[in-house]
């Protein structure tokens, strides 16, 4: 700074009013200042100046999601980072690869760079090791998974309601010997679907027993080798609800290799781009990404402008999109 304010022939609080796009320097030294920085390649130091500024804040905020591959947890990286950038506040990502002991560790990492804020989509059986920080006012939102072990705003997917739609609309196509393709059973989501599922068939009567459950498969390839083993079984299902996209992606190779794309009927949980493009088209129990981190980052926003209402679970309802897989009748 004191190099600029050499270069442009002024002090350096000058160099910093313009910089921080303060009032109170002329048109003519303003263009001045950023001709001298632009030439120096100069870059306001956030941190630094964190350290002097009001609340101590850094402008920037940490973004924990399952992992930033998947489309889902794409879409609510992009809408969280759009409503931040209005306030100029970076958004920190990283991809806890649904591991504890990661997720800790990506806390911490956060928390050292002094982050303004959290948004958590926790996996560890407890988020009570964050309650130190969140006691000192850190602004935390919680998304896809309700918190265990501390009060805090959540938004999250009405789940188990979700996957009883998709239950519904398999069964009233005429589908009784349904298959369940779920992931893994230590994260919240997957055990809610599961139950919303379980239940829609106890409500239509079907034995919840008679239906194959496969379990713990959170990739592509294993959903692939569970469906293939399921179709390839002396006594196949006739429709397929895969409880996530990565799952459905998997059930839809299976399907293409045996050749049963149109005459299993698969509806799947999560939309994704091109969904309308294959033959037939997947039907999904949609999500809405967008709204959960448009949802989120407005929560944050409040919480760090000082809103100190008591914290609540925001609930984002699902949409059938059906598209011509999961509309297929069974065989005669």
């Amino acid at each position: 700074m004191r190099d600029v304010a050499a270069l442009a022939g002024v002090g350096t609080k000058t160099v910093s009013r313009v910089m921080n796009d303060e009032a109170g320097v002329t048109e003519a030294t303003r263009l001045r200042v950023l001709k001298a920085t632009k030439q120096l390649n100069y870059q306001l130091d956030i941190a630094a100046g964190s350290l002097r500024r009001t609340g101590r804040r850094t402008l920037s905020i940490g973004l924990l999601l399952p992992s930033v591959a998947n489309p889902f947890s794409g879409e609510i990286h992009r809408a969280i980072e759009d409503a931040l950038a209005a306030r100029g506040i970076a958004v920190f990502a990283a991809s806890l690869d649904d591991d504890p002991e990661r997720e800790k560790t990506l806390v911490a990492a956060f928390l050292r760079r002094r982050v303004d804020g959290l948004v958590l989509t926790p996996i560890a059986k407890s988020q009570a090791y964050v309650i130190p920080e969140h006691s000192r006012d850190l602004p935390m939102v919680f998304i896809d998974r309700e918190p265990v072990g501390i009060e805090a705003d959540a938004v999250v997917t009405d789940n188990a309601a979700g996957a009883a739609k998709a239950a519904a609309h398999l069964i009233s196509h005429g589908h009784r010997k349904l298959a369940y393709l779920g992931d893994r059973t230590d994260i919240q989501t997957a055990r809610e679907r599961r139950r919303g599922f379980t239940e829609e068939l106890g409500r239509a009567g079907i034995v919840s027993s008679t239906i194959p459950v496969l379990e713990g498969l959170h990739d592509e390839e294993s959903a692939c080798r569970a469906a293939h083993a399921l179709l390839g079984s002396d006594d196949p299902p006739t429709a397929i609800f895969s409880s996530q996209n990565l799952v459905t992606f998997g059930a839809m190779r299976a399907l293409k290799d045996l050749g049963l794309s149109k005459r299993t009927a698969l509806l799947g949980f999560d939309d994704f781009s091109l969904a309308d493009m294959m033959d037939p088209g997947i039907t999904v129990i949609a999500q809405h990404p967008e709204r959960i981190g448009k949802l989120a980052a407005e929560r944050l926003l409040a919480r760090i402008d000082g809103d100190h209402v008591q914290p609540r679970t925001y609930v984002v309802p699902t949409e059938l999109i059906p598209r011509g897989s999961g509309e297929l009748r069974p065989p005669n």
